[in-house]
């Protein structure tokens, strides 16, 4: 039980880094190689313009989940720093409300996208690879996200019930 644990907080604090260094070394690889081929040898693979798009968009969809989980999205610090601890909360309630409906109608729409891709056999040209495989990434992205936004939630609340306790430890309840 113990080594579980250990692997599932090792996957919570680096599975969004490495998906996302990942795609991007194999994206910048790709891209690397054939425009040398291209300007070389004036050739080119057919699925060289489509898959760094297709890992563009995992980047971008792992990111946000990431910077949800590192709380580095777009947010107003500045103004809810003037705020008391419940009118804080309160903002930080109706923020992760916002993006959990966003996240649910996004998963929605997106995987209704994913099945029509799936039954359409739709492959990225020059491969036997299924374009659903890429564009899955976005409803499991915003899964994460929703994921993310959850653990923030519970860990403000446990900050915010401190704080009414009066018993917030000595570093303000930041995590490491």
């Amino acid at each position: 039980m113990l080594l579980l644990k250990r692997i599932l907080r090792f996957l919570d604090d680096n599975i969004e880094k490495a998906i996302i260094i990942s795609a991007y070394f194999m994206m910048a690889a790709i891209i690397f190689v054939e425009v040398i081929k291209r300007f070389f040898f004036h050739i080119q693979a057919p699925w060289s313009t489509q898959i760094p798009i297709y890992l563009f968009l995992i980047l971008a969809w792992i990111g946000a989940s990431y910077n949800v989980k590192v709380r580095t999205h777009l947010r107003f610090e500045a103004l809810r720093s003037a705020m008391g601890p419940r009118m804080r909360y309160l903002c930080a309630v109706v923020d992760y409300a916002a993006w959990v409906t966003l996240a649910v109608i996004v998963m929605y729409v997106t995987t209704e996208q994913v099945q029509i891709n799936r039954d359409n056999f739709s492959m990225v040209l020059g491969t036997e690879i299924m374009t659903w495989y890429f564009i899955a990434v976005t409803p499991v992205g915003w899964a994460l996200i929703f994921f993310r936004v959850s653990q923030n939630l519970v860990e403000d609340t446990r900050i915010f019930l401190a704080e009414m306790r009066g018993t917030l430890p000595p570093n303000g309840g930041e995590t490491s």
